[in-house]
């Protein structure tokens, strides 16, 4: 039997801000990934990391906006449907704290999905139709945060595996 560990534990918004992660100049661009199938979100984080991002994944929304808190993203990549807070949802109040945060959202059901609140609070989020082809995904972060991905890294990571056809 092991030692019980007494710690406590914090809440990220309790955090003086001067005691939060800075990435001090870095030229890599910091994504933030939302989806609740835990397969996609971490395929996705490999795929832009291999592509020269840095890279935070969330599995659902109150746990982006605890990292987004710590660790401001230069773009949120979300799935629409998730429980509880929906991806849409969520890139609006994200929007709200961390203004200059581009969005991109996905969704299984991108021909249904429901940007007419965002529109009405006037935000015109690209949405991209799952399953994404990696080199689509990268084109289009890429195109949100105003650079090009290299080739060379581009044609590493297309060849990752197709895991992003999960609905």
């Amino acid at each position: 039997m092991s030692p019980s560990l007494k710690s406590v534990v914090v809440p990220i918004s309790e955090v003086p801000i001067e005691e939060r992660v800075d990435f001090g100049g870095s030229k890599e661009s910091i994504v933030l990934v939302v989806d609740d199938e835990r397969l996609v979100a971490d395929t996705l984080g490999i795929i832009f990391k291999r592509a020269g991002f840095c890279t935070l994944t969330a599995y659902d929304a109150v746990s982006a906006l605890e990292i987004a808190a710590a660790i401001a993203p230069d773009i949120l990549v979300s799935d629409v449907d998730m429980p509880g807070m929906n991806g849409v949802d969520l890139a609006m109040t994200l929007i709200k704290r961390l203004p200059e945060c581009q969005v991109l959202l996905f969704s299984g059901h991108a021909t249904f999905a429901d940007l007419s609140g965002a529109r009405e609070a006037g935000h015109d989020f690209p949405l991209l139709p799952k399953p994404v082809h990696p080199a689509v995904m990268l084109e289009n972060v890429s195109t949100c945060l105003g650079r090009k991905p290299a080739k060379a890294r581009m044609a590493e990571v297309v060849t990752m595996p197709r895991v992003l056809q999960t609905a």
